[in-house]
């Protein structure tokens, strides 16, 4: 073999079954989780077929296919989507700016982007960001998905309820082989099968339409809408996500990555799109320890981008299929998945120093709020910030110093 065919055995030696069942846990949360959201903005801000159709197919595909290379290249799992309070955000500025207003106010957002990436400033920023703060800001914001699997065991025990018994049996069982996700998965959709959706619509499949909205540029629209979106894509998800990633140990490209996110902000808001961003909820599945071996979680990001790939041609069906999958299925896989990331997250966030700013960053972060637009996952940094430097000022100093002279 030459050098080529080396590299691609080595690659292909780092799949594990783990990894799969992540990546396919991580697409079942797109699919279930974020798209119904999806749809649901689409309607209130009046959006024709089209303009949905546009909008659902851009922001998938171009997130799946830059996962994919970044996640390969680096072997990372890198996952990128779109932002989450990005799209609620926009919902809430329906009957304030018209959607050519937002497309125009996307675009000049992914400007920012790829001008702040190219500058490093989202390296710069991670330096500032000590990791316990980080790490509990990031516990703090994945624990509503944990307390949502819960309470959707305690309403549905016999699909929730076998899912979960199915992820402790394999958790007890502790063989690699057998990863407790995967028997989540395959249990719960047992029930699914064997309790039945009763009055379930049939699955209707329509391929999307790719188009060029119309762009309105106006200063309003610039501030209400491009530089929040901006602060949540970085703040949020490259923050929390890439935050992540340094926590379970990689060597993380920050700056070409926030580059990246950036020119695909620009891309999906020239087809009606909104920004890109690391998918912070994407990264707690693909890169927990539930995911397998440190060096091959990367295929759990490419698994699930390929996967995302087949939902961006079928967004119309995945929307129907909401009907098929009850709710707490979903509920239960998602907050399963994060499972090993909370408890990672926890255990960085108060085994080490600035213990008090990441406990009130986790406190900020678990609440739920929104302060001029954004919502309290940010603005758990600043009082996670606030806190050390009140009352761990010193450890906090010394973070800053280390991390400026190395």
């Amino acid at each position: 073999l030459g050098e080529g065919g080396v590299a691609k055995t080595a690659i292909l030696r780092d799949i594990s079954g783990p990894a799969i069942w992540a990546g396919v846990t991580a697409f079942v949360w797109y699919a279930f989780g974020a798209v119904p959201l999806h749809i649901a903005v689409s309607q209130q801000l009046h959006l024709s077929v089209a303009q949905t159709s546009s909008w659902i197919f851009i922001v998938w595909a171009s997130g799946a296919v830059s996962s994919i290379a970044l996640s390969l290249y680096y072997r990372q799992p890198i996952p990128i989507t779109w932002t989450i309070p990005g799209l609620i955000y926009l919902g809430t500025l329906a009957d304030r700016f018209s959607f050519a207003e937002l497309v125009g106010a996307n675009l000049v957002a992914g400007v920012l982007l790829l001008v702040l990436g190219l500058l490093g400033v989202g390296a710069r920023v991670m330096k500032w960001l000590p990791l316990p703060i980080i790490m509990g800001m990031f516990g703090g914001s994945i624990l509503p998905y944990v307390l949502r699997m819960v309470s959707a065991t305690v309403e549905d025990a016999a699909v929730a309820g076998t899912a979960v018994a199915c992820y402790l049996a394999g958790r007890f069982i502790a063989n690699p082989r057998v990863p407790p996700v995967g028997l989540a998965v395959v249990g719960g959709g047992i029930a699914v099968w064997l309790v039945g959706t009763p009055g379930a619509e049939p699955v209707v499949w329509t391929l999307p339409a790719l188009a060029v909205p119309e762009m309105t540029f106006s200063v309003p629209a610039a501030i209400a809408v491009s530089l929040p979106m901006v602060v949540l894509a970085i703040g949020l998800g490259n923050v929390q996500g890439l935050g992540f990633l340094l926590g379970q140990g990689y060597k993380v490209p920050v700056n070409p990555v926030s580059t990246a996110v950036g020119l695909i902000s620009i891309v999906n808001a020239s087809f009606g799109g909104h920004p890109a961003t690391i998918a912070r909820t994407g990264v707690a599945i693909l890169a927990s320890p539930d995911s397998g071996p440190v060096t091959g979680r990367y295929w759990a990001a490419v698994i699930s981008a390929a996967l995302t790939i087949a939902l961006a041609f079928a967004a119309t069906p995945v929307a129907s299929m909401l009907n098929v999958l009850p709710k707490s299925y979903i509920y239960a896989l998602a907050g399963l998945a994060i499972l090993a990331s909370l408890q990672d997250a926890l255990e960085k966030s108060f085994s080490g120093g600035m213990r008090f700013g990441a406990l009130v960053g986790f406190i900020v972060a678990a609440t739920r709020f929104s302060v001029l637009g954004i919502s309290s996952a940010f603005w758990a940094i600043v009082a996670g910030l606030v806190a050390s430097w009140l009352v761990e000022r010193k450890q906090l100093v010394d973070f800053w110093r280390q991390e400026q002279s190395g």
